[in-house]
């Protein structure tokens, strides 16, 4: 789901497509509410699903979808606050930034349309003599887009879609239409006028969608699969839409323009509209691949460089990359509502993309998906640990103990909660008290093994220092300077959070050096065969303890890498990272091509470089991540 830049018109678009979304998959009950009601942006208690290990099965379809959905107009708001905060904080007292006009004329392209042409701004990084700060300034021209005939009606369903010719190669599209001259609007039958238009991807392909819109008309755009699932939902302030998203996988796609006020219940019933919506002319725009004017610019980066871009005026996705080529992340959001309190790093855009530097080079910053001037806020600053004092060491608490902890933290409204300890879920795990120790035991060396030894002997930072601690061989640290904590226990009841983990903030730097993650333990101990719960995969007369333990760290270290600045990677490929996002445990806690954990098949997970999750793209380098976050003071 896209979020809207309004909050509260987000959560009321969002229910019509939420509904959709819960029909497409089956809770035909919800189908019969033709208005449903969604709670407003002040009573939202949801959570960021960026920063939650999902569960398998956890809350219904829409019930979830809307807590997404608000966690997303939420997290926008937060983005846009926190970016007015720091900028209020460092006008007085910071130098001021670099200016930089982009050198292509306005209006043209073609200039600095690649790596190989991009513009440098030299002067700009963290090393002694330059400026760590720039606004970059340019203009993404327009260019031509050829003008197709309005469709004919009726074109309001997935097979009656217009097939606008977009296959990757084919630049771009423009159509001008109406909602409100088919069968089924206000003047005819009264279900709802929808335009659908049908987009063929080779691969993952980004997609550009301009909908300027005239009349009455309050333009909606959602996007569908093929089989009629709704992939994306847009809907953005005023009544046009300009936005961009990353179609994920070949094969056909379809485009759907309608009015807000109405939806199809069935996309391949153009009949299947409750209402005939809001009515007017318009004109779509839709550029496939990266077609159109983009402006590209390079900067020399330090090994461990954390920086930050965010983009307003013209352009709607900005992406990073280095000098082989590798998106590195790309967004077309404003993702820094995520971000630590103490994260100076810069947001509020309409997109904002982070990255930790593995090693010093060169690096590309590209601007696209969009027409007209923009402003780019290009920072970058050294790991917030490594600007401690000389010496310090940062210390992650591991807590088996139960906790109290206030889940404001977590999400919008909270509250203190007492949450019980690892002991409380050893009979559900078929566990006595004597197997405390041995899970304790195996937890903690899962977690040295994944933070500590893989990051020293893999990452690229030579500064790298940590230390693990824990509740049943040291004295409560957390409160201290420097100290950060993951609390292992409590429910989703006792938190009032229906999710198995969940980190405070995605924290690319460590600079919310006082942080807390939860790790709790009902779904992963529910009786087998639940697919959250690690009953479910331990294997006959193998190690329960030690499988137990080993997958505890594995979802431990996946909780501290949010607030050591990672976010989530795919969990349905291939490639088993521990920032996986929720929905494939077995992957999680490696039981290997058996399926069965403790045997000898077993794969140890670790962070590594996988395919962003969600909105990204681009390929994360989780390890180094998470390997600058912890560096030895060097002040």
């Amino acid at each position: 789901m896209q979020l809207s830049r309004s909050p509260a018109r987000q959560m009321a678009a969002l229910a019509v497509a939420l509904l959709v979304t819960s029909i497409s998959t089956g809770q035909a009950a919800q189908a019969a509410l033709p208005h449903p009601v969604v709670p407003t942006i002040a009573g939202y208690t949801g959570i960021d699903p960026r920063l939650a290990l999902l569960p398998i099965g956890g809350p219904n379809t829409i019930t979830a979808a809307i807590r997404n959905a608000q966690a997303d107009a939420a997290r926008a708001v937060r983005g846009k606050a926190r970016a007015a905060k720091m900028n209020a904080r460092t006008s007085l007292t910071a130098a001021a930034p670099k200016a930089y006009a982009e050198k292509e004329p306005a209006g043209t392209f073609g200039q600095n349309d690649a790596a190989a042409t991009a513009e440098r701004l030299t002067g700009f990084g963290t090393a002694r003599g330059l400026n760590p700060k720039a606004v970059v300034t340019g203009d993404l021209a327009a260019g031509d887009v050829p003008v197709l005939p309005q469709a004919d009606e009726d074109n309001g369903a997935i097979p009656l879609a217009v097939d606008t010719g977009l296959t990757g190669t084919r630049a771009a599209v423009q159509y001008p239409g109406v909602i409100g001259d088919g069968p089924h609007s206000s003047a005819g039958d009264g279900h709802g006028d929808f335009d659908f238009y049908k987009v063929t991807a080779a691969g993952a392909l980004p997609l550009n969608i301009d909908v300027t819109a005239a009349g009455g008309l309050n333009a909606v755009v959602i996007v569908w699969t093929a089989s009629g699932s709704l992939y994306n939902y847009f809907d953005d302030d005023g009544n046009d839409i300009h936005q961009a998203m990353q179609i994920p996988a070949a094969g056909d796609w379809y485009v759907m323009v309608s009015g807000f006020g109405t939806y199809p219940r069935d996309p391949m019933d153009p009949a299947s509209g409750f209402a005939p919506g809001t009515e007017g002319a318009y004109t779509m725009r839709l550029a496939a691949g990266l077609s159109g004017d983009q402006d590209w610019y390079s900067a020399d980066l330090r090994a461990g460089d954390v920086v930050g871009a965010t983009v307003a005026g013209g352009s709607r996705r900005l992406s990073f990359y280095d000098a082989a080529g590798t998106e590195l992340e790309s967004s077309s959001f404003d993702s820094s509502g995520s971000y630590a309190t103490n994260s100076p790093l810069p947001g509020g855009g309409n997109a904002t993309v982070d990255l930790v530097a593995p090693k010093s080079g060169r690096y590309y910053l590209a601007v696209r998906s969009g027409t007209g001037a923009y402003s780019i806020k290009f920072e970058a600053y050294r790991p917030g640990t490594e600007t401690t004092p000389r010496g310090t060491v940062q210390t992650i608490f591991l807590d088996f103990d139960g906790a109290r902890v206030n889940t404001s933290i977590f999400q919008q409204l909270g509250s203190q909660r007492d949450l019980s300890p690892l002991s409380a879920f050893l009979p559900a795990w078929g566990l006595t008290a004597k197997d405390e120790n041995k899970i304790i035991d195996a937890t903690v060396a899962s977690v040295k093994e994944n933070m500590s030894r893989d990051l020293a002997a893999r990452g690229t930072n030579p500064n790298f220092a940590i230390r693990i601690l824990n509740s049943r061989d040291n004295a409560d640290p957390f409160g201290q300077p420097n100290v950060s904590r993951v609390i292992i226990g409590g429910t989703t009841i006792e938190t009032g959070i229906d999710t198995i983990g969940i980190a405070q903030s995605i924290d690319p730097g460590n600079f919310g050096h006082e942080e807390t993650a939860l790790l709790m333990l009902d779904y992963v101990s529910k009786p087998a065969p639940n697919p959250n719960s690690y009953n479910t995969f331990v294997a006959p007369g193998a190690d329960k303890p030690a499988f137990i333990g080993r997958s505890l760290g594995n979802y431990a270290a996946h909780e501290a890498g949010h607030f050591s600045g990672s976010w989530h990677t795919q969990a349905t490929n291939d490639v088993a990272n521990l920032m996986d996002q929720g929905g494939n445990p077995t992957q999680m806690v490696g039981v290997g091509p058996d399926g069965l954990g403790g045997t000898a098949d077993d794969v140890d997970v670790d962070y590594t470089s996988d395919v962003f999750d969600a909105q990204f793209g681009g390929i994360e380098d989780t390890l180094n991540r998470t390997a600058w976050a912890y560096s030895r003071g060097q002040n």
